[in-house]
């Protein structure tokens, strides 16, 4: 029997009021996914973006030395 099969049965025996709060569980785990999957494609499309725009930059000389690095205060 599947956990899909183990759940219905578990959830036919209960009353309507619970029926309704297991929907509503149900429903945040699927929005919970939903928001990871968006989440890891704005990450990906993001570093995908950065790559790119930083293409061919890789063998060019910096301007700055590590002088530049060092914060001088007065």
């Amino acid at each position: 029997m599947s956990v899909a099969e183990q759940i219905l049965e578990h959830v036919r025996v209960l009353p309507e009021a619970v029926q309704a709060e297991v929907l509503d569980f149900v429903e945040h785990l699927e929005t919970k996914i939903s928001a990871g999957k968006a989440s890891q494609e704005d990450t990906d499309w993001s570093a995908m973006s950065v790559s790119h725009a930083m293409r061919g930059m890789e063998s060019e000389a910096s301007p700055y030395s590590t002088d530049d690095l060092k914060e001088v205060f007065s």
